[in-house]
């Protein structure tokens, strides 16, 4: 796979009106942050180069060439920010790498095939973690982690711990963890109407209504009985 190049920009001016106008330009802001010591360098990017990364299997693991200037620099992306109405990418961090230390990162889970459980049970397929975590070295992240669910039955699942990463990938998140499980279906409510109140009385029971009609005249009836007595 050929490697990702993001050309970027040094920039001196910060702040909301500096980056609005920056986004203007049709650039968006960003921050490269380095190691332990190094401070963080404000950068311009295209937010059409790192939608497209992005949009890449891999996603925010990406590993990826930031060039400023003569200078080039192995990064992921740390962060990132959307207009939560357009959909815009409006500002990226980027996070520089030692290519001989282990970083973490989290990786897309992808589902192949339709579980049994499904096509012949008539049960449902639940996909609850859609990624997880791992730690190993820049060059050797997985692009996605692709689970066949085709053997899944009602009521089996699989879990992190099923998951088969090779040696030189350490998965972070708890072995417990639960990414896909296959469901029966679920019974529908049965909401009550007055009909079917009604319908459902026993033979000869008069509905509440009736009740508290009766017990309204009983009352009327009795204040009558004592205004006659007083006279």
């Amino acid at each position: 796979m050929a490697e990702i190049v993001v050309a970027a920009q040094s920039r001196t001016e910060t702040g909301k009106n500096a980056n609005n106008r920056l986004r203007a330009s049709g650039m968006i802001p960003g921050v490269l942050y380095g190691s332990t010591g190094q401070a963080p360098v404000p950068v311009a990017v295209s937010p059409k180069q790192i939608g497209a990364i992005l949009r890449t299997g891999r996603g925010e693991s990406t590993l990826f060439a930031l060039e400023i200037g003569t200078t080039s620099r192995k990064v992921v992306l740390k962060d990132y920010q959307v207009d939560p109405v357009k959909g815009a990418l409006l500002h990226a961090d980027f996070y520089e790498v030692d290519l001989k230390k282990p970083i973490s990162v989290k990786v897309h889970v992808v589902l192949h095939g339709t579980a049994v459980g499904v096509k012949t049970e008539g049960g449902f397929l639940e996909f609850i973690t859609r990624e997880v975590e791992v730690s190993c070295l820049p060059t050797e992240i997985p692009e996605k982690i692709d689970i066949d669910v085709s053997d899944l039955t009602i009521g089996k699942n699989v879990r992190v711990a099923d998951l088969k990463m090779g040696d030189k990938v350490k998965v972070l998140t708890h072995e417990d963890v639960v990414i896909v499980h296959v469901i029966g279906k679920r019974e529908e409510e049965v909401v009550a109407t007055p009909e079917a109140a009604v319908a459902a009385a026993p033979a000869g029971s008069e509905p509440e209504v009736i009740k508290k009609g009766k017990l309204e005249a009983e009352g009327d009836a009795k204040k009558d009985d004592k205004k006659k007595e007083k006279k």
